[in-house]
């Protein structure tokens, strides 16, 4: 638990704790946050739509439904440019580099849903604000 320490001149120190936001989130969003990521990592974006569309009172839940539901569709933007680029040989290369990239973005999505974090995926572009 680490603990940040705001002393400016004209406030008052403020200590945040980066751990109290994790703790306060109900055992059944960070479970449904996991399956968000499992089932992005199997299914594409129908698991995150569904929970996005779904899951409106519960905000730690919608986050990363949003977040995953970004990643996909910068997915598909990826594969559909690496099937054009395919005529010219170049998009064969980056078939096996996004599925790589989209294994690895689920796993550490999935591994902090179930820690409670607010994870966001570097490189996705962000459409659903």
């Amino acid at each position: 638990m680490s603990e940040i320490e705001n002393t400016s001149p004209d406030t008052a120190p403020v200590t945040t704790t980066s751990m109290a936001s994790a703790e306060s989130i109900s055992q059944d969003s960070k479970n449904m946050a996991l399956l968000n990521w499992i089932g992005t990592l199997f299914f594409g974006f129908i698991p995150c739509l569904i929970l996005y569309l779904v899951k409106k009172e519960d905000a730690y839940v919608q986050a990363q439904a949003k977040e995953a539901l970004n990643w996909s569709i910068t997915a598909i933007i990826g594969y559909v440019a690496a099937i054009i680029l395919s005529f010219i040989l170049i998009g064969v290369l980056l078939f096996p580099v996004l599925g790589i990239c989209h294994l690895v973005f689920c796993i550490m999505g999935a591994i902090g849903a179930s820690k409670g974090n607010d994870f966001r995926v570097p490189f996705t572009l962000r459409l659903l604000k």
